[in-house]
Formats: C-alpha cells, sequence, structure tokens
C-alpha cells in the first residue's frame, strides 16, 4: 500500500494569518468596555454591574457552547467551525456598532459575539493538526494565545483613547471595532480551506480522539483534575480582574487605567514568553506553578490596596506575569 505524499504548504501561513486576525478581534469584543466601565454606565445610564455583564457574557456562553463548538469542529471540520464563528463575529460586530446607543441590543449582539468565540478559540489546535507539520504545533498554539493577548490589549489600553476623544465616544469605538470585525471575518471567509493537498505529518500524528472521550480520558489523571482546578481559579481571577478593572482602578482616569490592563497583559505575555523555557530546561512543573501562584498573590493584594498610579502599575505588572 502506497503511504500518502507528506508535504508542507506555505498556504499554512495565510490560514494562520487570517486565524490570528479573527482571534484577536473576538477578544477585542469581548472587553470592549471593561476599562471604560464609567463612561459606558454613564452613556447607558445604567449600573456597574449590568455593563460587567457584558463582558460576563462570554464566559457563562463558553462554558455552554465549548464542547457543542468542539464537537462541530471536528465532526464537520475545520473550515465550517471557523466559518460559523466569521459569520457570527461579523454580524454581531455589525449589530452592536448599529445599536450603539441601545443596552438591550448591545447585549444582544454581546451574546451572539460570545457564541462565536468558542467557534474560533477551540480550533488553533485542529489548525495545527491539518496544516502544520509536527515540530511547528507547538508554535501555532503559542501564536494563538498570543493573539488572545493582543486582542485584550487593544480592548483594555486603546478602547479609552477612542473614547476620550470624542463626546460621542462610545458609538464611535464600536464603529471602529464593528468595520474591523467585519473586515476580519471576511478575510476569514475568503481564504479559509479545510486541509491541504496533502498531510503534513505521518498518518501516526493525524489521528485525533472525540472530545467527549478526550475530556473523560483526561478527568481520570490526578495531577489534570488538580491543575484543572488550579486553572480554574487562576483563569476566574484573571477574567475578575480584567473586566473589573475599571472599578479596580476607580481613582485613576481612564487612560492610566487602560495603562494598568495594557500592562498586566504585557507582563503576561513576557510571563509567557520567559517561564515556560525556564521549565523545560530544568525538567520541573511542580515548583514554577506553585512559585507563580505564591509570588502573585502580592500583585493582586497590590490591586487591592493600591490607590496610586505607579504602584498599581507595578502590581499589574508582577500579577500578570506570575499568573
Amino acid at each position: 500500500m502506497n503511504k500518502t505524499e507528506i508535504k508542507v504548504y506555505p498556504y499554512r501561513w495565510v490560514i494562520l494569518s487570517v486565524y490570528f486576525l479573527i482571534t484577536v478581534i473576538i477578544e477585542i469584543q469581548w472587553l470592549t468596555f471593561a476599562s471604560v466601565s464609567g463612561a459606558a454606565q454613564d452613556f447607558y445610564q445604567t449600573s456597574a454591574l449590568k455593563i460587567d455583564f457584558l463582558a460576563m457574557i462570554y464566559m457563562i456562553v463558553f462554558i455552554v457552547m465549548s464542547i457543542p463548538a468542539s464537537f462541530i469542529i471536528d465532526t464537520w471540520g475545520l473550515k465550517t467551525g471557523l466559518m460559523i464563528g466569521a459569520l457570527f463575529t461579523g454580524f454581531f460586530s455589525a449589530v452592536k456598532a448599529w445599536g450603539a446607543d441601545n443596552l438591550l441590543i448591545v447585549t444582544v449582539a454581546q451574546t451572539g459575539l460570545a457564541v462565536a468565540q468558542p467557534f474560533i478559540l477551540n480550533a488553533v489546535t485542529k489548525i495545527g493538526a491539518k496544516w502544520f507539520p509536527v515540530n511547528e504545533r507547538a508554535t501555532v498554539v503559542g501564536l494563538g494565545a498570543l493573539a488572545q493577548y493582543i486582542g485584550i490589549v487593544i480592548a483594555l489600553a486603546v478602547t479609552p483613547l477612542l473614547i476620550s476623544t470624542s463626546i460621542d465616544g462610545i458609538e464611535k469605538m464600536l464603529w471602529i471595532y464593528g468595520i474591523i470585525s467585519v473586515a476580519g471575518s471576511v478575510l476569514l471567509l475568503i481564504f479559509i480551506r479545510e486541509k491541504p493537498p496533502t498531510p503534513p505529518s505521518s498518518e501516526e500524528f493525524l489521528h485525533r480522539t472525540s472530545p467527549l472521550k478526550g475530556i473523560t480520558e483526561i478527568f481520570k489523571i490526578r495531577d489534570m483534575q488538580w491543575l484543572f482546578l488550579l486553572f480554574f481559579i487562576g483563569l476566574g481571577i484573571f477574567n475578575a480582574v480584567s473586566t473589573c478593572i475599571d472599578q479596580i482602578c476607580s481613582n485613576l482616569t481612564m487612560e492610566q487605567t487602560g495603562m494598568v490592563g495594557g500592562i498586566m497583559l504585557v507582563g503576561g505575555i513576557l510571563g509567557a514568553l520567559i517561564l515556560p523555557p525556564l521549565s523545560d530546561k530544568s525538567g520541573k512543573r511542580k515548583p514554577f506553578i506553585v512559585a507563580c501562584i505564591i509570588f502573585m498573590l502580592p500583585g493582586l493584594i497590590g490591586l487591592t490596596v493600591f490607590k496610586e498610579f505607579v504602584p498599581m502599575l507595578i502590581s499589574a505588572f508582577v500579577f500578570g506575569f506570575l499568573l
């Protein structure tokens, strides 16, 4: 029996580029109001909770839709899953901009964008498996994570600048993000492909288990159970701080709040670049996980007790770097 020809195609970088862009966009839409909560409350004449709920929707919907989205991607294909994500992103971004002055419309649109998120984020490993050789797949996942960070940094740091330059800043900001989102969605729809003509790896690396079976097997591993708990707590803290950054920095200006949120993400990116290679070099995981959990606490406490800009900036960096 003839073996399938193995070939790596340059078009894989086109696929990764449009995926990178749509990931940045969907994360911008997640935390659109996080660093400008006060301005949004004034604009919509509503409470902080209702503005924070616009970010919380993403987390709630992700819990409900993550496994169904992964099932669709695995069963119906990478292209189908990403096209669903792109269509939802483009349509509901436009609705969000069109109804920018109506909180109900914005909330409905944000729910639609939240549905799009798992179709996009959960596709990254499938892109690696279908388009990239084994020795490049960690890079694919790393760039996918980097895209999420960049989207969050833009949402936290750039949004205050867009709003502060205009009286109708909220509407202007949503239209800018809406146009970018529609453009990014169209680019993905144009350039996405299911798979290359021939696989990038030998058959031993092409086998995929079903999402439900994989989750069942993972939950049987004791160390993974502990890691799930730690990630549950850590990601929960990160999402809470990101969502409520404007209330945490209530004594600062809108621009300073954006910088605190941005430096937290910059710290996270640097931590992701520095700490894992050190762990790889030492051949140990537990000491790094425990040390990061312990020493990120002063950063979190600093964000809680400090009121001045510079101490909060330092606390945010420490918190992001270690978390």
